[in-house]
């Protein structure tokens, strides 16, 4: 079986066109001189089980997982890490000695970039979660994991949001209405968007922001558009804001570091780099 420093790597996930993993991680093989490559793998959600099953063959060292396949890749793994589990869903599979593991960077990522663009954000505050998917899970685990004292969560479906709730019982969570009302957002020091809405062509996300605090911190995880209307509604009130693409390039750099040996840094380079791949 292949190394976890192997020099090939890849992206699944169906459609991957869109994806900007290989920007971020050919931009890493040419700053640190790896003769390495990364590729974009499109794999329909019938094909995953025999693709993985032959994954080994492909002389790949691991592949990042992004939609539809963050949960259903698990089912093919030979073992998930406890932190994965937790969230119950995995971005980053990586070949190591007992086969092939699932890990998952999201939630460092989030932090990573939080803590980088507002080291001094009011984490002793309670934080306000929107949404209950895959991406939600990530940031209430490192939301936890920060101890921040109390997560509130919103989410449209209360059924998925019990879900959740029941999931997180060992860490601060609190479950709220949708939309969150006033009593929900006047004392939090972070709110976090981790809906699809507000992105390209989808609906927007409708949030009254006037009862936030002065010194909150308003985090929408969307990065297509970059400033997304929830961000510009933030900004207009004085709110700081921090939007979605540092979050995909500090989830990556785990990444690239299990894959090809190297953890690289997240510098102004970088960004320029996938902004410019962005433009239409």
């Amino acid at each position: 079986m292949t190394s976890p420093n192997s020099a090939k790597a890849g992206v699944i996930g169906h459609p991957i066109g869109h994806s900007l993993s290989p920007v971020i991680h050919r931009h890493w093989l040419k700053q640190y001189g790896i003769a390495g490559s990364f590729e974009r793998f499109d794999v329909a959600p019938e094909e995953l089980g025999g693709w993985m099953a032959g994954m080994a063959d492909r002389g790949l060292g691991g592949v990042s997982v992004t939609l539809p396949h963050k949960e259903t890749v698990m089912a093919f793994l030979d073992r998930v890490d406890e932190r994965a589990r937790a969230i119950g869903a995995v971005n980053l599979v990586v070949a190591g000695p007992y086969g092939f593991e699932g890990r998952n960077t999201d939630g460092y990522g989030f932090l990573a970039h939080l803590n980088d663009a507002c080291p001094d954000w009011p984490g002793t505050r309670p934080a306000l979660v929107l949404g209950a998917g895959g991406a939600a899970r990530a940031v209430i685990a490192a939301l936890a994991e920060a101890r921040v004292p109390e997560i509130r969560i919103a989410n449209r479906s209360q059924d998925r949001l019990a879900g959740l709730i029941d999931d997180f019982d060992m860490a601060p969570v609190k479950a709220c209405s949708w939309p969150p009302g006033d009593d929900d957002l006047e004392d939090i020091g972070l709110l976090v968007n981790t809906t699809s809405l507000g992105m390209a062509g989808a609906p927007e996300l409708s949030v009254d922001l006037r009862p936030l605090p002065e010194d909150a911190v308003v985090y929408d995880i969307v990065y297509q558009p970059l400033r997304t209307m929830l961000l510009e509604a933030a900004a207009a009130r004085g709110l700081r804001t921090v939007d979605g693409l540092g979050m995909l390039m500090h989830q990556a750099a785990p990444a690239f570091a299990a894959f090809f040996g190297v953890l690289p840094e997240v510098d102004t380079a970088l960004r320029a780099v996938v902004l410019e791949a962005m433009v239409p």
